[in-house]
């Protein structure tokens, strides 16, 4: 019979913030705000608050791709955790952990010590979730790591068993353009050893009424989440945005096959961020880029993948469709990097 670890003892914390000042000079923010058209990256959506709107839209009946993957994932576990074997569970954008319930509970079905890495630059949702997992799970490690996707990779805690899935679901790749794609992709395949495994959701094409409505819901919860950017800026920066100038603007681009967020100025306007010594000026009906999702076809991202030395090795997808998860495994690169 297992012995239960008092939960104190089943939870470490590692902080990357401090280690990155850089990621807090705005320096990204600057660039985004001076060029033209303006953009801000899409981190600056997840503070604490954003984090709470996006938990929000996820259930709003408009947005689909969280319920359709989770429906993938408890149909297809059983099998991935065949495919896998005992492993460490290591999640990009972990959130509220929600879908990953399901592979924690399949996982913890081995004959072996369950271990569980989420990763976010959210670190008041990060710890509240893993708190929650360490209650709902009496057996299960966790160690939460505060920080961007590109330093949690590359300073990824030692192993404590020789076998890692690393998870990034939700299609939040999407939001990434083709050099920033091939980037993390890189960064996926050197953060693990050949032979783990890569597990990817991602959202697929379908028609254009169905993806616009996902990110112009009724209630508004998806404006609310794309105005916080603005907010974040504020508390961050000593900003001064004006939320009520602003309106939420999302429509499917067909050209690069993707659903762009944009924040569309209501009238002529100067704004201050004065920890960055910044002001910019915005025109009537100028708008703020913050957002692509990009939406997949599956031939053409397995091959990509496959290029990245992260071979897929079964793609399930729902019966419309319209979301695909893939199971990858990390191969041995061209220079022979294993025995």
């Amino acid at each position: 019979m297992k012995t239960q670890i008092p939960a104190q003892n089943r939870f470490r914390w590692i902080n990357l913030d401090p280690d990155l000042p850089q990621i807090d000079d705005g320096s990204d923010a600057i660039q985004g705000l001076t060029q033209t058209p303006k953009t801000l990256p899409c981190r600056y959506f997840y503070d604490d608050l954003g984090s709470e709107l996006f938990e929000q839209i996820t259930d709003l009946p408009e947005y689909y791709p969280t319920r359709t993957e989770q429906s993938i994932l408890e149909t297809s576990v059983s099998e991935i955790v065949k495919l896998t074997g005992a492993c460490e569970l290591i999640e990009l954008g972990s959130g509220s952990s929600r879908k990953t319930h399901t592979l924690l509970t399949a996982y913890s079905q081995l004959d072996n010590p369950l271990h569980y890495y989420p990763i976010d630059v959210s670190a008041g949702i990060l710890r509240s979730t893993a708190l929650n997992l360490l209650d709902t799970y009496p057996l299960l490690n966790v160690c939460g790591v505060a920080g961007t996707y590109e330093r949690a990779l590359a300073q990824l805690p030692p192993r404590i068993i020789e076998n890692r899935l690393l998870m990034f679901l939700g299609s939040t790749m999407g939001n990434l353009d083709d050099r920033s794609r091939d980037i993390f992709l890189t960064q996926v395949q050197q953060a693990l050893q050949p032979g783990e495994f890569f597990l990817l959701g991602v959202d697929l094409q379908k028609p254009i009424d169905i993806l616009e409505a996902a990110y112009n819901d009724a209630r508004g919860v998806t404006a609310a989440f794309n105005l916080n950017v603005l907010r974040h800026l504020n508390d961050r920066f000593d900003g001064n945005f004006n939320l009520d100038n602003f309106a939420h603007l999302a429509f499917f681009n067909p050209t690069a096959s993707q659903i762009e967020m944009h924040l569309k100025s209501l009238t002529a306007q100067t704004v201050k961020l004065k920890a960055l010594d910044l002001e910019i000026s915005l025109k009537s009906g100028e708008t703020i880029h913050t957002e692509i999702s990009r939406k997949f076809n599956l031939p053409a991202l397995t091959d990509t993948l496959t290029a990245h030395a992260l071979q897929p090795l079964k793609t399930w997808t729902d019966p419309q469709s319209w979301f695909g998860l893939i199971l990858c495994q990390r191969q041995c690169l061209l220079s022979s990097d294993c025995p």
